[in-house]
Order: structure tokens, then C-alpha cells, then sequence
């Protein structure tokens, strides 16, 4: 099942991809790991990709990241070692020239902006290709190659309208919409997102919930624990929502910086709000209160802007954290306060 677009170029990309997906299937050493984000773009691209290695006859063990989201952190790259791995997939986590785990051939399955690949490892980037493809919507069409993934369109689908919105084109979005209705895929794209914004962050209970449910009608009524865990996460969300639209941006230069205090992971869903109120800015909204002694942002701007490109700009110094990795125009990242006061200061506040 293949069903890519109308664009040649794109058909063209895949059908190369996909061959090169097949062929390193084929070599699979016997333990396999893959290490996916928790967005519903990470969970759902999960969801599919460990169902369809499954069917291939090679089982993954997958490993969620903790809040941090990143692949090179110590912690992360433990969770991948406690697996004991020959093999490693790295899915929309992005791509760098350091190994994640040294010794361990790896293959990167992404569509953010590649930043390198260590020698040796295999990168799949969707980032040069005409429209960019969300990571499940690689995955849907990488997996057709090697497996059948028909009842796993509804997964792929939830990870597209969470990155991409309604109108990717994907042709899949508008089969599936006629086939679950719009209305159950929104709700499960929600539900399924809710689980890593929530205070507890609990991004396995997403998974757990698409591995339990064959429907995103059945998933978003049913009365399982894990359906039940998320609807109440969404709730905590929509409360620190209402809280977190109140605060106002501030602005320096070509900056506009909103600061919220929430254990909820609300600041990518602030900036992706102001980015639409205030197109020509860089938008950057920073939680306080979302891990201890961090301040974790999220960057929004135009399609005009750059704002990877203007973060990579600015020196915050060294230390521990991360920032400007990515997207153009969706970034951010994860500082100690000193440096992120650095980073202010560098933006002009």
C-alpha cells in the first residue's frame, strides 16, 4: 500500500528510500532497539514502525526518551544500552555526526534538518524532498516495502495532522477521513499528544493505547486504562492552557518572547498561538516550570524565517542544555537558567 501524492519527485524519493529501508531490514542482526520522540508525530511513528518490523520477523524493543527528547543525552543513551542492542533505529530525534551509542550501528529515519551521520550509520531524511514528510508518514510508506501496514493508516494519519495539519498532502489523510471520519482522527491526535504534555508525562500510555485499540473511534471511546489515563491528561492540558494564554509576549528586535510557569508542556502549543498572531517575529515561548532548574522553549516562526537559523546565531555559552536543533521553523530547546539568561541576553532582552 503505497500512497505518496501526486508529485513524481516525492514518488521518486520514496521509492528510493523505501528500497533502501528493504535492504536494511534484510540485514537485521537478531536484537534491534529503536529509540522513537513522544509527539504524536514520535509515538505514532511507533506505533507503526514496531508493528511492522514485527511483521517482517524482526521484533524491536522500543524505548521512549525521557522529557529531555534527546538521543545523546547520558540518560537516553542508558535507555538504549539497558536493551543490550546490535541494532539501533533513531526515529524524529533528528540526526547528528556523534553516535548515540558507541560500537552500535544505528540508521536515522527522520525529516528535521540533518546535522550529519556518524560513519558507519545510515540516515533516511526526508528533509530535502518536496513536500517534507512528518516521521509516520515516512514510516507508513518505508513499511509498505517490507510488510503490510493497511490497518495501520489511522496511526500514521494521527502523527501527519499532528505535525503537518489537515492539509499535508497526503492523500491517506482524506482516505482515512472518510473511512474513521475527521472528527475521531482530531480526537485521537489530541488524546494521543496529551500524554506527553500532562504533568505525569506518560508518553508509553499513548502507545500503549494504539497498540490495544484497531480504530481511532474505538480508541477515543473506549474504557481501557489507558484511554481513560489520557482523556484525563488532556484535561490537566486544557486547564494549564487557559492559565497559559494569559501571559503576554515581550518583545526585542525581531523577538517575541512569552514566559509561562507550568509542569505541563504547554510552550509549544503558546508559540505555535503567537506565531500565527505575530507572523513577522520570532516567536519563542520558555516554561519555567516544566523540568527543575531548566527553562525548556519552543521557537515558532514564518515560513519567510528562519528560526533555526537565528537561534544557531546566538551564543549562550557552554554548558550543559541544548537549543537550535530542528526545524526552520519550528525549534528550541532546554537550558540551566544561567544560560538561558545568557540566551535572553543575546536575543536583546
Amino acid at each position: 500500500m503505497m500512497i505518496v501524492g501526486s508529485n513524481p519527485d516525492l514518488e521518486a524519493d520514496f521509492d528510493a528510500a523505501r528500497a533502501k529501508f528493504a535492504s536494511l531490514v534484510g540485514g537485521l542482526p537478531s536484537r534491534v532497539s529503536a529509540l522513537f520522540d513522544v509527539d504524536a508525530d514520535g509515538v505514532a511513528a511507533a506505533g507503526v514502525f514496531e508493528r511492522v518490523l514485527e511483521r517482517a520477523g524482526h521484533p524491536i524493543q522500543t524505548v521512549l526518551p525521557d522529557r529531555e527528547r534527546n538521543a545523546w543525552t547520558p540518560e537516553n543513551r542508558r535507555r538504549l544500552v539497558d536493551t543490550q542492542p546490535e541494532f539501533t533505529f533513531i526515529l524524529d530525534l533528528g540526526s547528528r555526526g556523534e553516535k548515540v551509542l558507541d560500537g552500535i550501528p544505528a540508521c536515522f529515519i527522520d525529516h528535521h534538518r540533518p546535522e550529519g551521520t556518524p560513519e558507519g550509520d545510515t540516515l533516511i531524511s526526508g528533509y530535502e524532498w518536496e513536500p517534507i514528510p512528518n516521521t509516520s508518514w515516512m514510516v507508513f510508506e518505508l513499511g509498505s516495502a517490507v510488510a503490510h501496514v493497511e490497518d495501520l493508516d489511522w496511526i500514521a494519519v494521527i502523527g501527519t495532522l499532528s505535525d503537518l495539519g489537515e492539509r499535508a498532502p497526503w492523500p491517506l489523510i482524506e482516505i482515512c477521513k472518510k473511512k474513521y471520519t475527521a472528527k475521531w482522527l482530531k480526537e485521537a491526535t489530541a488524546l494521543v499528544n496529551a500524554a506527553r504534555r500532562a504533568s505525569d508525562f506518560r508518553p508509553e500510555v499513548a502507545l500503549q493505547a494504539l497498540r490495544e485499540h484497531s480504530n481511532p473511534k474505538e480508541f477515543c471511546e473506549s474504557g481501557s486504562s489507558s484511554a481513560q489515563a489520557l482523556r484525563a491528561a488532556r484535561e490537566e492540558v486544557k486547564a494549564a492552557m487557559n492559565e497559559g494564554k494569559k501571559a503576554a509576549p515581550k518583545f526585542a528586535g525581531e523577538v517575541a518572547l512569552i514566559q509561562v510557569n507550568s509542569p505541563c508542556q504547554i510552550h509549544p502549543l503558546i508559540a505555535q498561538i503567537w506565531r500565527g498572531r505575530l507572523p513577522k517575529f520570532h516567536v519563542i515561548a520558555a516554561n519555567t516550570g516544566y523540568m527543575p532548574n531548566r527553562v525548556n522553549f519552543s521557537a515558532r516562526s514564518a515560513k519567510d524565517k528562519s528560526v533555526l537559523d537565528f537561534l544557531k546565531s546566538l551564543d549562550a555559552g557552554e554548558g550543559e542544555g541544548y537549543f537550535g536543533h530542528g526545524h526552520d521553523q519550528a525549534s528550541g530547546g532546554s537550558l540551566p537558567p544561567e544560560r538561558w539568561e545568557r540566551l535572553k541576553r543575546a536575543m536583546g532582552f
